[in-house]
């Protein structure tokens, strides 16, 4: 089949538009990165003298390097709506966030549509894989106090303990106040036949759209993060708890992702930018904590039905093209998430002068120097 010249037109437009954007992305980390971990290593005085202070700080430049990754998206075209509860309602309170996996999208898709959301970026602390840890935002997760988890059976039992450390060590000595985790364990395309074939084996729902999430890392997160009047059970870290005031994990918010027609958006195509724009919808239901079971049994059969909910949220988006209504309603209402190109130009503008101030600065030192 000949190709035409608008068609050789059009692809040679997209190669050279995804070349010029990975090309920004590759800048773009190369004077933002270096600059967030400058800036704290001259703040370490700070750390020691006033560490709410310090924090604080860090969390800003965070934020903003998280929405530096939602820039290459938002400019692409993928924007996203949101359904369901209003989290922004909870943007202050201690909250868990379960989310269903599908790509390396679904983590830029969070870091796009939780920008509006208050104090959250700043404050939250996230739950990836450990390969995670060696991507050039790795370094940033360290500082900023995420977790990486090894997956797989030998190492679970350890990895939960040194989950249960790291939040007792730095979950409110740092003020944060949502944990992002991925309960499946891994990408839908990958866990999917192992799910089902357990599902079969122990008389469970067979499910297409998500599978069958590990109950290990919700467990801990809620004995250790819940204060022990909300479910009665006894919870870690709570020296910290009582100087820091906290009133303890207060909100389960159950996050289900949907893409049109179920093609996920994976990192590349957030770099390059070389799919249409697209429409991510994101659907939100919040649980007061004190509803979930801390007993194990009774937590996996509730952890359990919100992905069998989830399943069914899905399935009814592949249909229809939009979430189900909440139950007594008749119409679903949506909410498109925006995001401020000015601010976004504003934030880039300042990563890129920083690094240019570096720069300068350390010119300037060599040729004091030598």
């Amino acid at each position: 089949m000949a190709v035409t010249l608008e068609q050789a037109q059009r692809v040679g437009y997209t190669c050279l538009k995804a070349l010029l954007r990975f090309a920004f992305m590759v800048a773009n980390n190369l004077v933002a990165i270096p600059s967030y971990v400058l800036y704290l290593i001259v703040l370490q005085p700070l750390r020691i003298l006033d560490s709410k202070s310090f924090w604080y700080i860090e969390g800003v430049l965070f934020k903003w390097l998280l929405a530096m990754v939602a820039s290459w998206g938002w400019w692409a075209g993928y924007t996203v709506v949101e359904w369901g509860d209003d989290v922004k309602a909870v943007s202050e309170d201690e909250a868990m966030v379960l989310v269903n996996h599908q790509a390396t999208g679904d983590v830029c898709t969070l870091m796009m549509c939780l920008q509006d959301k208050g104090t959250v970026v700043r404050q939250m602390m996230w739950l990836m894989d450990h390969i995670f840890k060696y991507t050039n935002f790795g370094i940033v997760s360290l500082i900023h106090g995420d977790f990486f988890i090894r997956q797989g059976r030998a190492h679970r039992d350890q990895q939960l303990v040194l989950l249960k450390d790291h939040l007792e060590k730095y979950y409110r000595s740092r003020n944060r106040k949502w944990i992002v985790l991925f309960p499946e364990g891994g990408f839908l395309r990958k866990r999917r036949e192992t799910s089902q074939a357990f599902a079969k084996k122990n008389n469970l729902p067979f499910l297409k759209h998500v599978t069958l999430p590990r109950l290990g890392a919700t467990q801990v997160i809620l004995k250790t993060l819940v204060a022990p009047q909300e479910n009665g059970a006894p919870s870690g870290g709570d020296t910290v708890r009582k100087e820091s005031k906290s009133k303890g994990l207060q909100w389960v918010i159950d996050t289900t992702i949907a893409y049109p027609k179920a093609e996920p958006i994976d990192i590349q195509t957030w770099i390059l930018g070389y799919r249409q724009p697209t429409v991510t919808h994101v659907h939100y239901r919040i649980f007061p904590v004190k509803d979930v079971p801390a007993e194990p049994e009774a937590l996996t059969n509730w952890l359990y039905q919100r992905f069998i909910e989830k399943e069914d949220l899905l399935t009814h988006f592949y249909e229809t093209g939009a979430f189900p209504p909440p139950q007594g309603q008749t119409k679903a209402i949506s909410r498109e998430m925006t995001l401020s190109n000015l601010w976004l130009v504003a934030i880039q503008s300042f990563a890129f002068l920083s690094g240019g101030m570096w720069y300068c600065l350390f010119q300037y030192l060599y040729h004091c120097l030598f």
